[in-house]
């Protein structure tokens, strides 16, 4: 095989081409190369385009998501829904804080369901805030959300008297055993 390959060359001994390239040909070649290898300023940039856009993003979807999960209060329709507002709140933190000094291990049980209620009628409350927020002009939202307030005080009220119950059993029944 090697001398069929020697004989190839051989043959073609003179025909190979031996010319020498244009005056400056390597020179040109070579800024070609150089010209092609400068990275362009756009690319220098990519990473932090990218970095920046992503920023951008997650802080635009955790706007949208914040925004759309808060509904309207009552007290932004007007001053005095804001009064009605404050006074709702501030009777059922009041009753709250009430129902918490009875906490013991006989009203335990009792604290504990009337607070699963007053969470689901927190939870009614948080919808109503975002269908007013989608139509402020509805006045049965406005009345629903009054309602919901007044639900909620009713329930604290019929759980201090079911608590003020349980005492008053303790003391019959310490009597009885004294």
């Amino acid at each position: 095989m090697q001398d069929n390959l020697e004989n190839i060359f051989k043959e073609f001994q003179n025909q190979f081409d031996v010319e020498e390239p244009n005056i400056g040909h390597f020179k040109r070649f070579e800024e070609k190369l150089n010209k092609g290898t400068k990275p362009n300023i756009l690319f220098k940039l990519w990473p932090l385009i990218a970095i920046a856009a992503s920023i951008i993003l997650i802080f635009g979807i955790w706007v949208g998501a914040s925004f759309s999960k808060s509904g309207m209060e009552l007290a932004s329709i007007s001053s005095e829904m804001g009064e009605t507002q404050n006074f709702f709140v501030a009777t059922i933190e009041k009753e709250l804080a009430t129902i918490e000094k009875e906490r013991n291990p006989d009203t335990e049980q009792l604290i504990s369901d009337g607070l699963q209620q007053l969470n689901k009628l927190e939870e009614e409350y948080q919808a109503l805030t975002l269908e007013l927020k989608e139509n402020t002009t509805d006045k049965r939202i406005i009345y629903a959300m009054i309602s919901n307030f007044q639900q909620r005080i009713e329930v604290l009220q019929n759980l201090l008297i079911q608590i003020e119950d349980v005492k008053q059993l303790k003391i019959q029944n310490n009597e009885k055993y004294s």
